[in-house]
């Protein structure tokens, strides 16, 4: 069965088994839009609802490619349906107009700008380097899911909101509702297996300033990346870090903070970003390949390769300054050397004419 024949087919049995138990429901499929990814799904919204769910229909279409029969993967589709019905985050839907109410929700999270460059043209941004930050009211977040709503221009303009003044809400509400959490990598390594077992490997714990890589995101571990974008992070960041530092682009959920001590150089953290989202990061996760780099005296946050150039330019400058200092100190030198030459000349050439003079 091609894609297209599964396709019609699952949503007509999806739609009598859901009638078969009762549910006055409306189906249908629609084209959903998210940063990173787009997909075609099943929309299924109670009557009388404003809010439906979505299941993906590629994921239901690759199960049975991969061996599950195609009854399992209807039941198994009218399962998920039926929770999420169920889970749905309880709100007043009139309170999305209420942009008094909605701000205190208001997140941010931080983009791949080319991977969502269509997708950037109909929501407010602010640009990053080669990232975007966007926003997102966060509606309900615990161990059972995640129900979020991305602004949008026409949100923000039905809202009477202008792009400014979400900026600013969100600078300020975000890291209240989503705090910074940065950890070094062997406390992440010891909550992950145990800290009995993380001692055992000797990997925890581990003196602060003897730390390698440290782990930056926030509490539920969703777009924590968008911690880029609070306005004091660099410094925290650079706290940690002793200084200077390189951020590697873990996921839209995390970043790496890397010490810039001279252990590891531009060239090969680059290596390693491409390689990990080559291999282990899924496509909807993916955040850049390129790495950063925060200069915590000037306080610069830019593109490593950016600041690789600007230490260069800084490196050529000192050393042109230097060499003019030499040339002038060389030039005072013989200016200092001839002034006293002269005299001595002329009194000898004055002895050497009354000389001449006196024969």
């Amino acid at each position: 069965m091609d894609y297209e024949s599964f396709k019609d087919k699952f949503v007509e049995d999806l739609k009598d088994r859901l009638d078969e138990q009762g549910a006055d429901v409306k189906v249908s499929v629609n084209t959903v839009n998210k940063l990173n990814e787009s997909y075609e799904a099943v929309t299924v919204t109670p009557e009388g609802s404003n809010i439906g769910v979505n299941i993906g229909i590629d994921k239901f279409y690759n199960a049975m490619e991969n061996g599950r029969s195609y009854d399992e993967v209807v039941d198994k589709a009218v399962e998920v349906v039926n929770s999420g019905i169920t889970q749905r985050p309880d709100f007043d839907i009139d309170s999305l107009s209420d942009y008094s109410q909605m701000k205190e929700k208001l997140a941010m999270e931080v983009v791949s700008a080319e991977a969502n460059k269509e997708m950037l043209e109909t929501v407010p941004h602010q640009n990053m380097e080669d990232m975007a930050v966007v926003y997102r009211f966060v509606l309900n977040s615990d161990d059972e899911g995640r129900a979020s709503i991305l602004v949008t221009n026409q949100l923000l303009e039905n809202m009477g909101v202008t792009p400014e003044q979400l900026h600013a809400d969100a600078m300020e509400n975000a890291p209240q509702i989503k705090p910074v959490e940065i950890k070094g990598m062997s406390e992440v390594m010891a909550e992950m297996m145990g800290v009995e077992q993380a001692e055992m490997m000797g990997i925890f714990p581990v003196a602060p300033e003897d730390e390698k890589i440290f782990v930056a995101t926030v509490p539920d571990k969703v777009h924590g990346a968008g911690v880029l974008a609070y306005q004091d992070f660099m410094d925290q960041a650079a706290e940690r870090a002793g200084g200077d530092f390189y951020i590697l682009p873990s996921s839209i959920h995390e970043v790496l903070i890397v010490p810039d001590n001279g252990e590891m150089g531009l060239k090969d953290l680059e290596a390693m970003v491409k390689e990990v989202n080559a291999t282990q990061v899924a496509p909807a996760d993916k955040l850049t390949d390129s790495v950063y780099h925060y200069d915590s005296q000037a306080k610069i946050f830019e593109l490593g390769e950016k600041f690789v150039a600007r230490q260069a330019e800084k490196e050529e400058e000192h050393a042109e300054e230097k060499g003019e200092k030499s040339v002038l100190g060389e030039l005072k030198a013989k200016k200092e050397e001839v002034a006293k030459a002269p005299k001595k000349e002329t009194i000898d050439k004055g002895a050497k004419a009354k000389g001449g003079e006196a024969l």
